[in-house]
């Protein structure tokens, strides 16, 4: 199973980004997917995470900006960010966990200017 990540990049203070995680198998699966992010220097910490059921879980810092959604026939996990804020400026990794394994992208960079 392969992730690669895409959407990433330079954006100003208030805009917006979409972030899509792609995987090589289906997910119809799943048993929860989840979007990272590491800061430089600082440790990589859980964003957004959507559980087998359709729970949806957000890290105080994105609640009401950031929105995660799966898409079985598309195989792919998105991560909406509205309002992007400096502070959100980090490499971005999707996390998809499987009954028989667990998996990682390879990491989007998302910069927002102040």
């Amino acid at each position: 199973v392969q992730l690669v990540e895409s959407g990433g990049g330079l954006v100003q203070a208030g805009g917006s980004l979409r972030l899509s995680c792609v995987v090589s198998g289906s997910i119809f699966n799943f048993n929860a997917m989840r979007w990272y992010r590491q800061a430089a220097g600082k440790q990589r910490e859980l964003v957004a995470a959507i559980i087998r059921g359709g729970t949806t879980n957000y890290a105080d810092p994105v609640k009401g900006r950031f929105t995660i959604s799966g898409d079985n026939a598309k195989n792919t996990v998105t991560l909406q960010m509205n309002s992007l804020k400096p502070e959100d400026t980090a490499v971005y990794y999707c996390y998809i966990e499987f009954p028989l394994g667990n998996y990682w992208g390879q990491g989007t960079q998302v910069t927002v200017s102040s």
